[in-house]
């Protein structure tokens, strides 16, 4: 009879792991574990990435004339994005190989008028960012992350709720006793959006008011302390950023510590690793690029988000540096030779929700990266379909790596389903599959994620680099 005729590709793997393995695996989710603790917005990101580069000899790129194979160099987009590449011998018209993430997650974003007081209780109004389920953002402990830019330009760094002696922030929800209506509607409409505000406070302000007289002590006295902690007034909440997110720490979930409980998986799982991938790297055949967007979850929007002309722009940059006579022909030629990984999140199967999935093709915990041949939903609507001859090869560079992988689909055909970067990067002419980390309770405020497959994301990048 003839042997591996059978698929057994989504199946728990972490006994296949040896030792050697298991122990830099361990190393590895540690390391992930404490960067998403430090970076817990897209601007924090952004910024420990920059750090993590320079640290491991990457360059601004504008400060390089010329490009030759192992430069290693990156651009920051607006304190939102991060490109980073590690230059390859091959002709960059041939192409380069790009892991693409997006470093935004769902979480609540305060209104440009956010400050009031209403019986005798000071809050944040604000307009939730992504697909949440509201009713899961109510009770939790929020920290406060962002930028307030003064009118001279001046910005400040906001960080309240994370630090041991730090205050936490949260959204109040009805006791039981009195939720006998709220509890006959529907799970999206028991919280609506405009419920979903912050409570700040409940102390009056005890001074002098010097301003004109006001009935709202709650609200000034909240005024006052951020004043003198920041420096900041009221009207500059409209030139600010702030985001309020869960203030848990990433931690090991099980007895066992097999997995990961985080907030914000989605999808700095996948961007931890292409930083990592990329920056282990020496002289790459093909150009390697790692490039982290922000705006994803809400449609990759903006000039911060796939949709831009950011990554065409930044790699003219790169292609008229290592070329001669450069031309728009060039990098065409460039873009279109290229391959990449999108590298976001996929839905693993949880017992607890078994009619939601067809498990032949769900993602199991700890069964390794999952590749999604395509997203979208019923019909494939909206989806991005990697080719056959893309998905053979992605095969072979996994399985000559020893990639533990799997494949995986968003849902039922006709249960739902969603989107990535995917369908943009491969409106750019691009070859691109999704390839990405599997999770339980995606968009929550504390998502899991198996630690085997944190590793293999980390392990699947790195070894398509090196094609």
């Amino acid at each position: 009879m003839a042997k591996g005729l059978l698929n057994k590709n989504n199946n728990n793997k972490l006994s296949e792991l040896g030792k050697a393995e298991t122990k830099t695996m361990n190393a590895y989710c540690e390391d992930y574990k404490s960067f998403l603790d430090r970076a817990k917005t897209e601007r924090e990101f952004a910024h420990e990435a920059q750090k993590y580069l320079e640290e491991n000899g990457f360059k601004p790129l504008d400060a390089a004339d010329k490009l030759k194979p192992g430069d290693r160099v990156y651009t920051i987009n607006r304190g939102k994005g991060v490109l980073a590449a590690v230059i390859g011998r091959e002709d960059i018209t041939e192409g380069v190989s790009i892991v693409g993430a997006h470093i935004d997650s769902p979480r609540l974003d305060l209104k440009p008028n956010p400050l009031y007081e209403d019986g005798h209780f000071a809050y944040f109004k604000t307009h939730y960012y992504g697909g949440i389920k509201k009713y899961q953002w109510t009770t939790v402990p929020l920290s406060l992350h962002g930028v307030a830019t003064l009118e001279d330009g001046t910005q400040i760094k906001i960080s309240i709720g994370e630090k041991d002696g730090d205050p936490t922030f949260m959204v109040t929800d009805l006791l039981p006793h009195l939720a006998k209506d709220q509890m006959q509607k529907k799970l999206s409409e028991a919280i609506p959006g405009e419920s979903l505000n912050i409570i700040l406070g409940n102390a009056e302000f005890s001074g002098d008011i010097k301003d004109d007289e006001t009935k709202e002590k709650v609200k000034y006295n909240i005024l006052n302390l951020l004043h003198d902690k920041y420096d900041i007034r009221e009207e500059d909440f409209i030139s600010s950023e702030i985001e309020a997110v869960p203030a848990y720490k990433a931690k090991d979930l099980g007895f066992d510590r097999s997995m990961v409980a985080a907030y914000g998986h989605d999808d700095r799982v996948c961007a931890f690793g292409a930083m990592r991938a990329v920056a282990a790297l020496k002289r790459p055949a093909y150009t390697a690029v790692c490039l982290l967007v922000d705006k994803e979850e809400i449609g990759s929007v903006g000039n911060t988000g796939m949709r831009s002309r950011y990554f065409e722009n930044t790699m003219a940059k790169i292609v008229d540096k290592r070329v001669e006579d450069y031309s728009d022909l060039k990098l065409r030629e460039t873009i279109s030779n290229s391959v990449c990984l999108s590298a976001d999140v996929c839905a693993a199967f949880d017992p607890g929700f078994p009619d939601t999935v067809e498990k032949n093709n769900i993602p199991v915990i700890n069964g390794g990266i999952g590749v999604m041949k395509y997203s979208g939903s019923g019909g494939k609507s909206g989806a991005s379909d990697a080719n056959a001859e893309l998905m053979a090869k992605l095969r072979k560079i996994f399985n000559d790596a020893d990639v533990k992988w799997q494949i995986a689909e968003l849902g039922k055909v006709d249960g739902g389903g969603g989107g990535t970067i995917a369908g943009f990067v491969a409106n750019l002419d691009i070859e691109v599959v999704d390839v990405g980390v599997p999770l339980l309770s995606m968009h929550s405020p504390y998502e899991t994620a198996g630690k085997l497959d944190i590793y293999m994301a980390y392990k699947a990048y790195k070894a398509f680099f090196e094609r």
